[in-house]
């Protein structure tokens, strides 16, 4: 590269157009039917008929930035106990999705859903220990496509789900995978003297099939130690040297990069600094509201114990209630670990910016799915109710997003992978697997555009909960796969009048539920597990 060539590729690296293709991508929506041929046909159209290609250097770098068990509990989403700053600062850069849903409340699936802009109704990934190349081997995940269009794509923290038997994706990124600790503890106290806890084991894959001999690790702890101690500062740090890596990097061969850093906390155990305990007054914590499931549910809808049982003193009978100080101290918790995971995003921000890169980078905030703190009586995250599964989604694009805006188009973790590419300028994607997304590009250009009506998302026990979220209802379908309609168990709730989902009226409005069944009815057939 010349002297020269090497100034423009640092330039390009500093600023550059953001194209794409929108009216392409309508096109796909408008004829889902025939989208293959479509998508044929597009990436035939991008990649031989465009008058002006976009070179590798023109186009903007992607921060991905994931958070687990993160829902909008956010002050840039109204919540006022939430001291999130940093976060709230990215939302006033860009627009903000209000009604964005996670495919599936449960962290490897809806993980799989992201990088791969599938369904798991379209894969059969629906659990914590489902294998993607034995399902999928010639799966393309979006840091895959990006690689193939000369990005240098980088992952760390908790990206894929490792864990329960499952080791990720490593194939899905350029370099090896930066991998750190999810469940973590610094007090000896937490762990019974440093003994392997439950926890620990499932997500380091030890002694999976005797879990329930080993202990209890505590549900949170409080020490006062410099974030760098627990795994989501070392992932930070990282990923900060990373970006001053790939800012070198542009400027010498002008490569955009692709990093995805994955953040773990608020995910159980809640271990944070003490300085972020004393963010919050343990007397202002709020506590649950409605803590009975709703009235007129189909069992199979709710949940007791779970996930929050293999924590102590949780108390590990599903049927006993949680006294109000345990309540409130997990709660606080929670808060506290999203404030610690707040300031580890400002600091990686602040390196975006204080690289130059802030303006040639789009940067995307996403959680996998909500958490119940309690409401309904449950706790965690695996059922279809709002609390677990709308998440926050943050998108800033410079030059193409509205500063501080905001948008009610509802959205799904499917959209991600073709959004971003056509943001970036790439053709629309023609994946080996089924791309169930559809670019919000349109919605990142006016906030007021509409492209879907609905959201789509399911959770599987005995029978799989699939369902649709409109601006005002959400009409869940409980059936086994391949089941007979008369089967079915149905809920259905009005957001406008009840939005704390007291009461399942799918019996007093029948007009409603049949009109969701029949967009339900609309999607393909669910995949076996």
């Amino acid at each position: 590269m010349t002297v020269d060539a090497r100034g423009v590729a640092a330039e390009n690296c500093r600023r550059g157009p953001f194209s794409g293709a929108a009216w392409l991508l309508k096109c796909l929506h408008a004829f889902r039917p025939h989208r293959q041929w479509l998508l044929v046909w597009a990436a035939f159209f991008n990649s031989g008929f465009q008058a002006v290609p976009v070179a590798a250097a023109d186009r903007p770098n992607v921060l991905l930035i994931l958070v687990d068990d993160l829902k909008p509990a956010l002050g840039c989403y109204g919540d006022s106990f939430a001291k999130t700053p940093h976060i709230d600062r990215l939302a006033a850069r860009g627009m903000r999705f209000d009604r964005a849903y996670c495919n599936q409340a449960v962290c490897a699936p809806s993980r799989f859903t992201l990088m791969l802009g599938s369904h798991s109704t379209s894969t059969g990934l629906y659990g914590l220990g489902s294998q993607l190349r034995q399902r999928l081997p010639a799966a393309v995940t979006m840091p895959q496509f990006f690689s193939r269009h000369g990005y240098r794509t980088e992952s760390l923290g908790k990206v894929f789900h490792i864990g329960h038997g499952n080791e990720g994706d490593p194939q899905s990124f350029d370099v090896p995978h930066f991998h750190d600790k999810v469940i973590e503890y610094l007090d000896p106290r937490s762990t019974d003297g440093g003994q392997l806890t439950r926890e620990v084991a499932y997500f380091t894959n030890q002694r999976l099939g005797a879990i329930h001999s080993l202990p209890r690790g505590a549900a949170v702890e409080a020490p006062d130690v410099a974030d760098s101690q627990y795994a989501d500062g070392r992932v930070a740090n990282e990923a900060i040297r990373r970006l001053r890596a790939a800012k070198q990097r542009c400027e010498a061969k002008g490569t955009p990069f692709f990093i995805t850093v994955g953040f773990v906390r608020p995910h159980l155990p809640f271990s944070a600094p003490k300085r972020y305990w004393e963010l919050y007054r343990p007397e202002d914590v709020p506590l649950p509201t409605v803590e009975e499931l709703p009235a007129g549910a189909p069992v199979i809808a709710g949940k007791r114990g779970g996930e929050i049982t293999n924590y102590k003193p949780v108390p590990t009978d599903p049927q006993e209630k949680f006294s109000d100080q345990l309540k409130r101290t997990l709660v606080h918790g929670y808060y506290a670990s999203t404030s610690f995971v707040d300031a580890q995003i400002g600091r990686l921000l602040h390196a975006l910016e204080e690289t130059g890169l802030a303006e040639k980078t789009i940067v995307v905030l996403w959680g996998d799915h909500g958490f119940h703190l309690g409401d309904l009586g449950i706790w965690t995250k695996h059922t279809n109710y709002e609390q677990a599964t709308r998440i926050p989604i943050l998108i800033v694009a410079p030059g193409v997003t509205p500063p501080g805006s905001a948008t009610l188009q509802l959205a799904e973790s499917v959209d991600l992978f073709p959004t971003l590419a056509e943001i970036t300028g790439l053709p629309p994607p023609v994946l080996p697997q089924p791309l169930d997304g559809i670019s919000l590009v349109p919605v990142l250009k006016d906030p007021t555009a509409r492209l879907r009506d609905h959201a789509y998302h399911v959770y599987p026990k005995r029978k799989l909960g699939r369902a649709i979220r409109t601006q005002r209802y959400r009409l869940v379908e409980w059936r086994g796969i391949g089941a007979p309609a008369e089967t079915a168990d149905y809920e259905l709730y009005d957001y406008q009048d009840d939005f704390l989902e007291r009461e399942n009226v799918a019996v007093s409005r029948p007009q409603v539920v049949a009109k969701l069944k029949t967009i339900l009815e609309g999607y393909p057939q669910p995949v076996r597990r």
